[in-house]
């Protein structure tokens, strides 16, 4: 009967200790702990809100680079669509709901039509996606300059107080990842969800059983870009400014995120729930090594070790959970 009990239960414990999401989850749990224990208020709603609003840029791009890395893609774009999208912001607003709503529409534009173009090198045109990705990085960094030379702008009073408040007690940010979280849902259920996964596990593979490839690629690039032009324009209304050089802190850090997350830089595993909450457990980080009086110049070092220490957990937990499960 014990066997029996424990036949059982293996799965499911190796699916935990195989889930990257579970395994980052973990961390962030632990770091909430200590961030508590040296923080009076650190469970209070105001920090969670403060919180949720400086991590959103973040986890934002990390959903939107997710969904190129789960095909064994790069984009380096993040950074210039973030830069671009934030003094378009900064420069271009108006206030008032309408203005933010057609900002939004202006950013996510903008975001699909460089996904657009990278899909397009990548998918149809063959080309590496390092490379191309790139490129559009760097032009989209030179648009931010022409646009606005230096940090500045007159970001509308609008955005700035009600995409950082709430709505019916709900912070307007939890709301932004609910809703990208629910989309995510139901695309993995789609054809294009689905081919997603089977192209990051084996390309030519996924061609044989139908799927079409560069679809699903084209498609990957280009929400990916939507999601980056919309982390500019939350990355606007959290500093209350626009910066041509704002998108460069985020290259390194949503590819942290992904890798705490849980996605397999070799395709086929991972989603975007992991990276979300990877992007969260990046800037929870830095409260916690300021609580505890650590200098800012570690929050590098601290962030660095986070993410060995993550991707060895869940190559670790892979091994056990395929060797339990076998």
């Amino acid at each position: 009967m014990s066997a029996t009990v424990n036949r059982r239960r293996l799965p499911v414990v190796g699916q935990l200790l195989g889930n990257g999401t579970a395994m980052v989850i973990a961390i962030y749990v632990l770091l909430l702990i200590i961030y508590a224990l040296s923080q009076n208020d650190a469970l209070s709603m105001t920090q969670f809100s403060d919180q949720l609003n400086n991590g959103l840029p973040l986890a934002l791009a990390a959903a939107g680079g997710t969904l190129v890395v789960l095909m064994r893609g790069f984009d380096l774009s993040v950074a210039g669509v973030i830069a671009l999208t934030d003094v378009l912001t900064a420069t271009q607003a108006t206030d008032g709901p309408m203005g933010a709503l057609v900002m939004m529409l202006i950013v996510v534009g903008v975001g699909l039509l460089v996904g657009a173009v990278n899909g397009f090198l990548v998918a149809y045109v063959g080309l590496q996606s390092i490379a191309c990705t790139l490129a559009t990085m760097i032009v989209c960094s030179g648009a931010a300059l022409l646009i606005l030379d230096a940090p500045g702008g007159d970001v509308p009073e609008f955005i700035s107080d009600n995409l950082t408040g709430s709505v019916g007690g709900i912070p307007v940010p939890l709301i932004i990842v609910l809703v990208v979280l629910c989309g995510w849902a139901a695309l993995k259920r789609t054809n294009w969800g689905v081919g997603l996964y089977a192209v990051g596990a084996d390309e030519t593979a996924a061609q044989l059983a139908g799927v079409r490839v560069r679809r699903v690629k084209f498609l990957a690039y280009c929400l990916a870009g939507g999601l980056y032009g919309l982390a500019g324009m939350m990355l606007t209304a959290v500093t209350s400014n626009g910066d041509p050089g704002a998108g460069t802190s985020y290259l390194l850090l949503v590819f942290a995120a992904i890798a705490i997350g849980g996605t397999t830089f070799t395709g086929g595993r991972g989603g975007l729930l992991g990276s979300m909450i990877g992007a969260a457990t990046l800037m929870l980080l830095q409260k916690v090594l300021f609580s505890v009086g650590v200098s800012s110049f570690f929050t590098g070092i601290g962030q660095g070790l986070i993410m060995i220490a993550a991707v060895l957990i869940a190559a670790s937990s892979a091994r056990i959970s395929r060797r339990m499960a076998a």
